[in-house]
């Protein structure tokens, strides 16, 4: 028996190519998007590095108590919290 040459039609395989490529574009999303939250996480840190490095000068300036309010710019003194001990 001979085999017979199958093939799909016209409508199918447009189908199948479409969603191939549908696939493959979601893939590529997906990789952009790993690399762009790679990119923030990574500027994320070094935003946080220069943070602390603005905020070291400031702690021997003001006291490693200081509170300072983002808003206005007030240093204040932190209030040293008070322990509360339980006794039987």
């Amino acid at each position: 028996m001979a085999k017979k040459d199958v093939k799909l039609t016209e409508e199918e395989l447009g189908k199948l190519q479409n969603l191939q490529k549908e696939y493959n574009n979601l893939k590529m999303q997906l990789g952009d998007s790993v690399l762009q939250q790679w990119q923030i996480c990574k500027k994320t840190d070094e935003v946080r590095e220069a943070f602390a490095a603005e905020e070291g000068p400031l702690m021997e300036k003001y006291g490693k108590n200081a509170t300072i309010n983002l808003e206005t710019g007030d240093v204040t003194e932190k209030e040293e919290e008070t322990k509360l001990e339980v006794t039987k």
